[in-house]
Formats: structure tokens, sequence, C-alpha cells
């Protein structure tokens, strides 16, 4: 059911996810435990010896869900007709005014894609060869856009602002299944529907990228589902099970599916993001998915309001409520298309 509490679960979900695994993210669980001999349960500045996070604040989110927002309010502005070129100009702007380029805040496939675009270059060396996460983080808002019945349109919409500055099968694979994932989730398909309803759009877009060979998303997560089960009520079993087998790196097939399991297991936006902040690897890209998928399925109303009072202190410049209602106008204006 698409309302605006759908709309504002994906969209605080994410950037609670995001912001609090902000602090951990880049370092593996052992300098986590090093660093934070009790688990993180709350949000907290980025640390000074966190080169990649020591200038965020308490409650700041991360480059995924800048992106995505700014993908969003791209195709609002564009009357949700889809202009790869306006997409990839905002997102170019975005980068110059994030100093992305001095810092260590984009992934570099992003970076050097973006860079080829403003100098009218060929960017498929970089797109059609890319298998980290850099794109996906763009996908819960778009999964949010639809629903279940119109998957061959959210394929395409994946595949269009993924190959922005990721083309290959395995990135539009994981772009499919976040989106697949939360379009489930919005619907209110149960767990176990909305894991193979995101298998079946992450398929769909897998066939549509340049081959690589990379590990296959699908059978990740079906390992990870499996290691859900085995360590259930262990979250800190499955935390590390999911670590050391599925993984929580930068990559797609590792980081994406690892986000994917997590939201099947938790199933709820405040036990997901405390996961996530102590997991280890790439842990605020895995936070925004994992509990965007969270949000998208329990809605605005689950999470904690205080958490979204800080969320939207901390970041003045979006106001994700009024994001939300832009959103609603999606489907709206696709029905009034219809003859």
């Amino acid at each position: 059911m698409r309302n605006l509490d759908k709309m504002l679960g994906t969209l605080y979900g994410q950037a609670v996810g995001s912001a609090m695994a902000m602090p951990t993210t880049g370092w593996s669980r052992e300098r986590i435990l090093k660093e934070f001999p009790l688990p993180i349960t709350d949000f907290m500045d980025g640390p000074l010896t966190n080169m990649r996070v020591k200038d965020y604040h308490r409650g700041q989110y991360t480059v995924g869900l800048q992106q995505a927002l700014v993908v969003i309010q791209t195709l609002h502005a564009t009357h949700w007709e889809y202009d790869q070129v306006q997409v990839a100009q905002h997102l170019l702007d975005w980068a110059r005014r994030i100093k992305a380029y001095e810092k260590a805040t984009l992934d570099e496939t992003s970076k050097t894609a973006l860079r080829l675009f403003a100098g009218d270059k060929d960017i498929t060396r970089i797109t059609q060869t890319a298998m980290d996460n850099g794109a996906v983080g763009r996908m819960p808002l778009i999964g949010a856009l639809y629903t279940p019945a119109e998957k061959m349109a959210l394929v395409e919409m994946v595949y269009q602002v993924s190959k922005i500055t990721h083309e290959t099968d395995v990135t539009i694979a994981g772009g499919g299944l976040i989106a697949g994932a939360v379009a489930a989730a919005v619907a209110d398909y149960d767990w176990e529907q909305i894991i193979e309803f995101a298998l079946v759009i992450s398929e769909l877009g897998e066939s549509l990228g340049a081959p690589t060979y990379s590990a296959r998303v699908k059978q990740r997560v079906r390992l990870g589902v499996h290691i859900a089960k085995q360590f259930k009520e262990q979250p800190t079993g499955f935390g590390r099970a999911i670590y050391e087998l599925v993984g929580t790196g930068e990559l797609v097939s590792e980081s994406v599916a690892a986000a994917l399991v997590i939201a099947y297991y938790t199933r709820d936006v405040k036990k997901c993001a405390v996961l996530c902040a102590n997991i280890g690897g790439d842990t605020d890209m895995i936070g925004a998915l994992a509990t965007a998928i969270c949000g998208a399925k329990n809605g605005w109303q689950s999470i904690p309001k205080d958490w979204c009072s800080l969320i939207d202190r901390q970041n003045p410049p979006q106001d994700l409520k009024g994001i939300g209602q832009q959103m609603l106008t999606f489907q709206s204006m696709r029905t009034s298309q219809q003859p």
C-alpha cells in the first residue's frame, strides 16, 4: 500500500541506518570492538580515527542517501520523465558541492564516471567493469515508487539510474535486489515474499548488465537466508556468520546481499540499525539499505520519533517529509497519463 507512512518509512529508514552505522564504516569487526568495547546502540559523531567519516556529526547520513535524494528530486522536477543527462549532471553538481573529489566519501567508480561524463568522454570502460555498491544507495527510493505489478518498469528504472556510473550484471542485479525488496515491503508482502520478489527483480536486472566474474547475488542471498534461520534468536552469532560467509565489503555480491538478509533477520528499524552499526565492513551502506527495507515494511510510525527529529536537525538542507510527499505524486501522475 503506497502511502505517506510507507514513503517516509523508506526515507527515514535509510537515513537512520546510514547515520547509525556511519562511525564504523570501513572498519573490521575487530577494529570496531577495539574502538567501541560496548556495542553501538545510538548515534554518534564520526571518529577522528576514521578518515572516511571524521567530518560527519551525530545523526548525519552519508552519500548513499544523499545521491538517492538528488535522483528523486531530479525525477520530480522533470515530472518523472527520466533524463540521463539531467540526472548525471545533478549528481556531478552534488559531488562537486560536497567536495567528493577532495574527500574519501564517494566511491572511486562514481567519481571517475562522473568526471568522465563532465568531460564528455566514454564512460563505459568504468561503468561496464564496476562491481562495487556505489550506485545501489540510490535504489531504495526508486523501489518505493513502484508496485510489484510494475516489475518491468521498475527494472528499467533501476537500470537507467544505475548505469550512469555502474552498468554491470552484478551492479544492476544488486540495485534490483534492493529496489524489489522495498517495492514488496511497501506492498506489505510478508518477509518470505519480500525475499522472493527481490530475487526476481535482481535476476531481471542482472540480464541487462555487462557480464562480470562476480559471485552471484542470488546465491549469496540464499546462503544468508540459511544463516538467518540457523542463528534464529542469536544476533551476535548471526552477525559474525554474515560477516565471515556472505561478506560485508563494498562489493555488491557481499554488502548488498548482506543488507537484504539483515533486514529479513531483524524485521525492525531499530534492531536493524544497531546490528548494522556493529557488523563491520561497509556498515553505512549496509545500514542504509537494510534499514530502508525495514522502514518500507513497517512504516514511519514504527521509527522512534526522537531519531527522526535528530535526522531532520542534523541534515537541514533536505526536507524528508516534503520529499515523501513528492514521491506520492509519482503514481498519481502515472495514473493520470493512462488512457
